[in-house]
């Protein structure tokens, strides 16, 4: 009996060993599985690859179905369910399969919704329409689903369709809704526009479009310009000639730099050329906000309308008469000095029309024929100038992938090129990125736009009045218009303290515009530390520069890397003030802070060695030159002569750093006008953005869980510019109680106390000082006097 019992107590024993035994199998199998785990990019990836692989099958089926029972069983279904749609149905797919490839990659290309809504529809109609012309066609078949099971129309799909709209508005109604559905689905795919529907009936209705030609002797010359489809013809009519397309690149200028507001207002407007949607790009959450409690909700910036802030540029004329009797001038001077040529294309700009000048060939004594060198006619350029009555004439010798000598000679009437028309253009909108810059025009009025982020750095110079504030300026304008500021944050320095003081206030700026030469080495040392920073956060997430690590950290809990822009508008004062370390701070910079997303854009009036330092221009290979004093100064500038010749208010020498030589351009122009339009929009929205974080903390307070502290701020957060209340600072309070409470005063007693930057601790001194709370500086490294120390309550 013990011994059965012992049996029993062993069994069940054993039992429970077993049991405990296949509960740890089944838990170390559960536990097996769940490190098997794939999230989304990876079930993308893998969901891809199989799309891929099934779309090769489809096509293998549709090309020779008669291989297999399966392909024939594949191929019969495409044909039933989508009819002749059946042959695009898996190029559908493989694109899909692709796209999730890409995705879970996390290279996934932007798509175009509208585009792929219009492509969707357009296939939905084609198949209503080959099921309801199988039926029309009286091939034998009754209805609709006679033709999917013939395989032909558009199929099940096709049928169901054509079948529920014939049901509710007849074959007839039918029809005509699915014409009206296929027109839209063209206009969204196509991206048709009123505008272009007018053009193209304007070009259908106009059967001889004329082209401006200048008719010298028994030749027709034809005049290329950008602008020649909004220029009226003064003088002689024109005749029509077939132009040369000249398609030089090159950016742009400035105009019209010296106008009174009244002649600028006088000034005939025109409408728009072309309505383009500008890229927006989708602005994120503020950064203070993201790292709190996600029930706080944040408003998002939005951009400004471009035709609520700048205004459209003016025509301008053509005089086939002045042009014809320059031909003539030129073509008898050339020849008068020995160097006969002949004038063989003519590109009119903005501000200078260059003609097109072939050498022509010279008899010698021998009876040889020679042919004029090219230094010879560059030789006769101010001779050239003398005969034409001209400001200046420059010599491009010769222009670079044509075959002739360019003689760029002033034009009697300026046409003022507004930053809107280089901002609607094609060649600004060709470019993908958020700091692309819309220069001006060329020689031919071409558009030109260049890319800030590969340049990286801009360098402009020339003399006073030349143009350099108005480039400057339409720049920042540029940026703005593009750009909210969560996705770029600027710095200005203007020790003259009136060219940049007015975008003060703009939420763009990390700080206010700095006019103290002497705190411009800490702002260069703060753009440093912010580069170090920046790469250490790129070295984290294994990112190369900034767009890929804004790419990776899309959907994760960390902030945006925002660009950064470094304005400085004379660097003759700085190199003057302290030139060593202003030349390794921006030299620094320049070397390293391009895959960081920082770059800089430095104006100066004084072009010499001492200033634009070897160091320096090597390091700023993208240069603006605008009209300088000598040939001494262009070649400072752009280490070749020309500059020396340019006709100022606007006009300039753009140096690429992918090409060879420097391009004339007439930069575009904002007027004051505008950028107060511009200042005032972003002034208004950094209010409304600081009263819905007022809101949002107020919601973070009453929520009941906390979140926790960020782990990183930026640099910048020291010198962002407070509430306006009492005082511009909302510290400088408390700053006034701690120095009456110590006795003392000095900046880095406000930076240990408050935790703050040196900016910001040396804006609050001048503050205190201003008030006649404490005494001013000592010249030494004692802390300064208290001269206020408040009321005293007596015992």
């Amino acid at each position: 009996m013990a011994r059965k019992k012992s049996s029993t107590r062993g069994g069940t024993s054993r039992k429970k060993r077993s049991s405990r035994s296949s509960r740890s199998r089944s838990s170390k199998n559960r536990s097996w599985l769940a490190n098997f785990t794939l999230n989304q990019e990876q079930k993308a990836l893998v969901i891809g690859i199989a799309l891929i692989f099934f779309t090769a099958i489809l096509i293998l089926s549709l090309l020779s179905p008669n291989q297999g029972q399966l392909t024939s069983a594949l191929a019969g279904m495409l044909w039933q369910l989508f009819g002749w749609g059946g042959a695009v149905v898996p190029l559908f797919l493989g694109a899909l399969g692709f796209y999730l490839v890409l995705w879970g990659m996390e290279q996934a290309p932007q798509l175009p919704l509208l585009r792929l809504a219009g492509l969707a529809l357009l296939f939905l109609t084609f198949e209503s329409y080959a099921s309801l012309a199988g039926v029309v066609l009286d091939n034998g078949l009754a209805d609709v689903w006679a033709v999917a099971q013939a395989q032909t129309g558009g199929g099940y799909l096709g049928g169901t369709l054509a079948w529920a709209l014939s049901q509710a508005v007849g074959r007839l109604g039918a029809i005509f809704i699915l014409a009206i559905a296929g027109l839209i689905a063209a206009v969204l795919l196509f991206g048709v526009t009123r505008k272009d529907l007018g053009e193209f009936l304007q070009a259908a209705w106009q059967t001889r479009p004329q082209r401006p030609a200048v008719r010298a002797g028994d030749r027709e010359i034809p005049i290329n310009t950008a602008r020649a489809g909004r220029q009226s013809n003064a003088g002689v009519a024109t005749e029509p000639a077939p132009v040369t397309a000249e398609a030089a690149e090159a950016p742009a200028a400035q105009t019209a730099n010296g106008e009174t507001q009244a002649q600028e207002e006088s000034r005939p407007r025109r409408a728009p050329r072309r309505q383009q949607e500008t890229e927006r790009h989708a602005p994120a959450a503020d950064p203070a906000l993201l790292e709190a409690d996600t029930m706080a909700t944040s408003q998002t910036w939005e951009l400004p309308k471009m035709d609520d802030m700048l205004e459209a540029g003016d025509d301008q004329e053509i005089s086939n008469v002045a042009i014809r009797e320059q031909v003539e001038i030129i073509e008898h001077t050339l020849e008068s000095f020995g160097a006969p040529a002949k004038v063989v294309e003519i590109n009119q700009g903005p501000t200078v029309t260059q003609f097109g000048v072939e050498p022509q060939f010279i008899e010698r004594r021998n009876g040889k024929r020679t042919k004029v060198k090219v230094g010879k006619i560059s030789g006769l350029a101010d001779d050239l100038a003398l005969a034409l009555a001209a400001h200046s004439v420059r010599v491009q010798a010769p222009v670079p992938g044509r075959g002739y000598v360019g003689l760029e000679v002033p034009n009697v009437q300026k046409a003022l090129v507004s930053l809107r028309d280089v901002m609607e253009s094609d060649n600004f909108l060709s470019i993908k990125s958020s700091l692309r810059l819309g220069l001006g025009q060329n020689v031919s009025g071409q558009a030109i736009s260049a890319d800030l982020a590969k340049m990286p750095h801009l360098l402009i110079a020339g003399a006073t009045g030349s143009g350099k504030s108005v480039c400057v300026n339409s720049i920042i304008a540029c940026l703005l218009l593009q750009n909210t500021p969560e996705d770029l944050r600027m710095v200005m320095v203007d020790p003259k303290r009136v060219e940049l003081t007015g975008y003060n206030g703009v939420p763009h700026l990390v700080a206010p515009v700095v006019v103290d030469v002497e705190r411009v080495i800490g702002t260069l040392q703060w753009a440093l530390r912010e580069m170090d920073m920046r790469y250490k956060r790129l070295s984290e997430v294994g990112a190369r520069n900034i767009e890929e690590y804004n790419r990776k950290i899309r959907g994760r809990d960390k902030q945006k890397m925002p660009y950064v822009v470094i304005v400085i508008d004379e660097l003759a004062d700085l190199m003057m003030v302290s030139p060593e370390d202003t030349e390794r701070s921006i030299t620094r910079l320049a070397q390293m802070a391009r895959a960081t997303g920082i770059h800089m854009v430095i104006a100066t009036q004084r072009p010499s060695v001492d200033v634009v330092t070897g160091l320096i221009k090597a390091n700023f290979p993208a240069r603006i030159a605008f009209a300088v004093a000598s040939g001494t100064d262009s070649r400072v500038i752009l280490d070749t002569v020309g500059a020396e010749r340019l006709l100022g208010e606007g006009d300039m020498l753009f140096q690429s750093p992918d090409a060879g030589s420097a391009v004339r351009l007439q930069g575009s122009f904002v007027s004051e006008r505008e950028l107060g339009r511009i200042i005032s929009y972003w002034r208004g929205a950094r209010r409304r953005h600081r009263i819905t974080e007022v809101d949002a903390e107020k919601k973070k307070d009453e929520a009941s869980t906390m979140a926790p502290p960020p782990t990183q701020q930026p640099l910048w957060e020291d010198l962002i510019e407070q509430e306006e209340s009492e005082y511009e600072d909302e510290l400088v309070p408390e700053a006034i109680a701690l120095v009456r409470d110590l006795g003392k005063a000095s900046t880095s007693l406000l930076q240990r106390r408050f935790r703050i930057g040196y900016t910001r601790a040396a804006r609050i001194m001048d503050v205190m000082e201003e008030e006649g709370i404490i005494g001013p500086p000592t010249g030494t490294s004692k802390a300064r006097e208290v001269l206020d120390e408040g009321e005293t309550v007596d015992d």
